[in-house]
C-alpha cells in the first residue's frame, strides 16, 4: 500500500527537485515540512501494520462502546441494514480455515446476495485505520487507541472469529490477521494490477448483439418501495453513495408533497437536503434523529416556535431526543436555518 508518508516523501522531494532545477529561491515554493507537521499527517495504519500505535482492548470494552456509539447505525450484534449495510454475518469455520470467504465466490451455491463488512475484509489493518479516522461518524476521531482496539475486537467477536474474553493488541493483532475469513480474497492476478495478465471478464458475447440501453426508475415493485421509509433520506450527502427517491410510486429528486420553491422563497427541503439535515432526520421516520414530523409535534403551541428551533440549529445539542448528540450547525447561514426552522414550525412537509 502507498502509505501517507510515501506520498508525503515523494511530494517534499519533488519540490526539492524543482527548486535546484529552477534555481528557485526556498522562499517562492514554501519550506520543507516538520516532523510534527509530517506526524499529523501520517496517520495511516499499513497491511503490514507499520504505523500502529501499541495499545489493546477486550472485547468486553468494545461492546460498552459499540453500545453507547455504534448500535444506533449498525444494531446491537452488527446486523442492521437501515442506515449502512450490515458489519457482521455470512462468514463461517470454514472460511476462516480456508481464507476465502464461499459466500463471495463467484457462481457459488451459496453466494450471498448481500455482502458485509467480514465477507469483504481481508486486511485487519483496515478495519482498525477506518474505525481509528471516521468513526463514531457524527464525531470521528474522538475515540482513545484502547477504545479502537476494543471496538476491532467485538467486531471480530460479532463473526466469531475471536471469543468473548479476547484482548486484541499490537503485539497478537498479525495472528488474528490469519484467521480472517476473507484474507485470501484478494489477488493481483488481473489485468487492472498488470497490464499483462488476463482481463477479470473472458470471452465476447458483452460486445456483441448488444441490447440498446434503458433507463430504469427502480427496480422495487410498488408494495415494497416504501417499506423502511424514503431511502433518499437515509445517507449522508458524503461521497458516491445516494439512494433512491422511494417515496411515490414513480421515483423523483423531489419528496412527494413538499412545498415547491419560488424564485423568491428558498425551497425548504432542498435546504434541508443541502446541509445534510435529512442524513439524520427522515420527514416521516426516525433515522439517527427524530423524524421532520416528530420534531414538529414537539414544538406545536411553543411561544415563538421559529426562534427556539432556529436556535437549538445554530446549537447543536443532547439529551433531548436521546443520547446521540446532534452537532452545532453554526456553519449554516442564518437565513438558511431560519427558513428551516419556519418551515419545521408549520409541518408542511
Amino acid at each position: 500500500m502507498f502509505s501517507l508518508r510515501n506520498c508525503f516523501s515523494v511530494f517534499i522531494a519533488a519540490l526539492t527537485t524543482c527548486a535546484a532545477v529552477v534555481n528557485a529561491t526556498p522562499s517562492s515554493l514554501g519550506r520543507p515540512a516538520t516532523p510534527a507537521e509530517i506526524k499529523a499527517w501520517d496517520i495511516d495504519v499499513r497491511p503490514d501494520f507499520k504505523g500502529l500505535p501499541a495499545g489493546s482492548g477486550s472485547v468486553k470494552l468494545g461492546q460498552e462502546v459499540w453500545e453507547a456509539k455504534c448500535e444506533s447505525c449498525h444494531g446491537v450484534f452488527g446486523e442492521s441494514n437501515e442506515v449502512f449495510t450490515p458489519i457482521a454475518g455470512g462468514t463461517t469455520k470454514a472460511d476462516m480455515t480456508s481464507g476465502r470467504v464461499s459466500g463471495m465466490v463467484l457462481g457459488a451455491k451459496n453466494a450471498a446476495a448481500q455482502r458485509t463488512t467480514l465477507m469483504k475484509l481481508s486486511e485487519l489493518s483496515t478495519l482498525w485505520d477506518y474505525i481509528n479516522r471516521a468513526m463514531p461518524w457524527n464525531n470521528p476521531k474522538t475515540l482513545t487507541t484502547e477504545e479502537v482496539y476494543a471496538v476491532t475486537a467485538y467486531v471480530l467477536h460479532l463473526g466469531d472469529i475471536v471469543p468473548a474474553d479476547f484482548v486484541l493488541s499490537d503485539k497478537n493483532i498479525r495472528e488474528v490477521q490469519k484467521t480472517l475469513p476473507n484474507r485470501n480474497g484478494k489477488t493481483r492476478q488481473h489485468g487492472l494490477w498488470n497490464v499483462g495478465d488476463k482481463p477479470d471478464v473472458q470471452g465476447d458475447k458483452c460486445v456483441a448483439n448488444c441490447v440498446k440501453a434503458t433507463t430504469i426508475g427502480s427496480s422495487l415493485p410498488d408494495y415494497a418501495r416504501n417499506a423502511h421509509g424514503n431511502l433518499a433520506d437515509q445517507h449522508r450527502l458524503i461521497g458516491a453513495v445516494r439512494g433512491l427517491n422511494t417515496a411515490g410510486a414513480v421515483a423523483s429528486n423531489v419528496t412527494a408533497n413538499t412545498p415547491k420553491s419560488t424564485s423568491s422563497t428558498p425551497d425548504p427541503l432542498k435546504l434541508a437536503q443541502q446541509h445534510a439535515c435529512t442524513a439524520c432526520h427522515g420527514v416521516a421516520n426516525k433515522l439517527l434523529g427524530p423524524s421532520l414530523t416528530e420534531i414538529h409535534k414537539k414544538y406545536a403551541g411553543t411561544v415563538d416556535v421559529v426562534s427556539v428551533l432556529a436556535a437549538k440549529i445554530k446549537a447543536g445539542g443532547s439529551g433531548v431526543w436521546g443520547a446521540i448528540p446532534m452537532p452545532a450547525q453554526a456553519h449554516v447561514p442564518d437565513a438558511d436555518i431560519q427558513a428551516i426552522a419556519a418551515w419545521l414550525a408549520a409541518g408542511k412537509f
